[in-house]
């Protein structure tokens, strides 16, 4: 094989690396790696020395596979030591070789390759939590029945949080359930290029085949629809004739159809016109669950609770912060040779994330609710009452809001705490806080100063 070949192939195996592995696993462990040559029927892979031990203990199987996949089922994979210039390559002693395969998903629906549905975000791979519950809960009620339920339905929440998970799963799980089941997973981005592709090329008929003709409709980033008319129209007409049909269409966005200004009415109102479930940053029951998880599920050896405790108290946003600060921390025990404990854990969390590492500790629901009651001459059993009155309504507000944007709480934990309200109740009230200080400044300055006190801040304003 000349090197030409060699690293055209090299880079064929590589793509498929990536979609096997997450974003993170592939940039700290195989991007390192380089194909030094073919000969007979093995492919030599080079590691750096010092990651060379773990490559071949954990992600040999894997490299195997991808390299089956591009070359077939009679080439193997041996790892060896990234060399310099004039030296030999350190052999392993076996070659080592895939046992087991990874498929990808495919459209039946459309023969167009680029975007496929990944074989591991199954439900059965998704922590449920407080967060994600009625978003986890609907998303499979939809994969288990499409169209029975719940259409369209409409997950929105902050980025990482699992929206791209949950609407994976169901496609997944409805191909599963019926191999006939015809499934389109595409983002807003891709929908908009293939329809602009289409125009040019004069193939908007194959176009809307591809995506009308479907029994399963998976838009994820909806967002990014918004201020290009003609792709919303495209889209419109796409989601009037798949409803139409009987086929099942699910969404998912970074906010709710009514906050999506920039998009036009009467698209905002078809994705309302289902179910709309929320998924907020997960709790630390849930992040700690996810991060044991992932730790099982990519082989990472027995990692210490109180090191994961330590990573899940740490890392309070989205689910890919999480798993990256896992990765980096069991990159580090590894590279170092050290025994990986709460005490390297924090150490690396320090390096990685500075800013955190002094931040005093946010209060939780109930804190809150007694600084904003004495703050506003109330009691906590008035937050809780089903009272109308002005001089409580707002209070509870506010209390809600900084519960949430402040803390970090979910919407029905928030809920629970002020006397069993529901999350739209929650959200609603969060939208009239950020109105308010919005347009009055001595609002804006009050809030400020109880977020300070909840966040234990004693900087002054400018």
């Amino acid at each position: 094989m000349s090197i030409l070949d060699l690293e055209t192939t090299w880079n064929r195996i590589r793509s498929d690396l990536r979609e096997t592995v997450s974003d993170s696993t592939f940039q700290i462990w195989l991007e390192p790696l380089k194909a030094s040559r073919f000969e007979g029927e093995v492919l030599f892979v080079e590691a750096p020395a010092a990651i060379r031990h773990w490559v071949e203990g954990k992600f040999a199987s894997v490299i195997g596979q991808a390299t089956e996949n591009i070359l077939g089922p009679a080439a193997s994979v041996q790892i060896t030591e990234l060399t310099t210039e004039g030296q030999q390559p350190s052999q392993t002693t076996q070659p080592s070789s895939s046992t087991s395969g990874l498929s990808n998903a495919c459209f039946p629906a459309s023969s167009d390759p680029t975007l496929k549905l990944d074989p591991k975000l199954t439900f059965d791979q998704f922590v449920i939590g407080e967060s994600n519950r009625l978003a986890h809960a609907a998303s499979l009620a939809v994969a288990e029945m499409p169209s029975h339920t719940y259409n369209p339905l409409f997950l929105y929440g902050p980025p990482g949080v699992g929206k791209t998970h949950l609407l994976q799963a169901i496609g997944n799980l409805a191909s599963e359930n019926d191999s006939g089941t015809r499934v389109r997973y595409t983002t807003a981005e891709d929908f908009t290029s293939r329809f602009v592709r289409s125009i040019r090329d004069g193939s908007t008929r194959e176009f809307k085949q591809d995506f009308r003709d479907v029994d399963l409709l998976l838009l994820d980033d909806a967002q990014f629809l918004s201020n290009k008319t003609k792709t919303e129209e495209e889209f419109f007409h796409t989601f009037n004739s798949l409803i139409a049909s009987g086929a099942q269409v699910v969404i998912s966005c970074d906010r709710t159809p009514g906050d999506l200004d920039a998009l036009e009415d009467r698209l905002r109102e078809r994705f309302g016109s289902g179910l709309v479930a929320n998924i907020e940053p997960p709790e630390i029951t849930t992040r700690l669950a996810i991060l044991s998880m992932r730790a099982k599920r990519d082989q990472l050896g027995d990692i210490p609770k109180d090191a994961l405790e330590a990573i899940a108290e740490r890392i309070r946003g989205n689910v890919r912060s999480l798993e990256g600060a896992l990765i980096r921390v069991v990159a580090y025990a590894s590279l170092t040779g050290g025994r990986l404990s709460k005490e390297t854990t924090t150490q690396v969390l320090d390096q990685l994330y500075p800013e955190a590492t002094n931040t005093p500790r946010r209060k939780g629901i109930s804190e809150i609710k007694t600084i904003v009651a004495s703050t506003y001459g109330l009691s906590e059993a008035d937050l809780e009452s089903k009272s109308r009155s002005a001089n409580i309504v707002w209070p509870r507000q506010v209390a809600m809001y900084l519960a949430r944007e402040v803390a970090g709480e979910p919407l029905p934990a928030i809920g629970r705490e002020f006397g069993g309200r529901n999350h739209s109740t929650v959200l609603n009230a969060c939208r009239r806080v950020k109105d308010r200080i919005a347009v009055t400044p001595e609002d804006a300055l009050a809030i400020k100063s109880l977020e300070r006190m909840i966040v234990g801040s004693t900087d002054r304003e400018d």
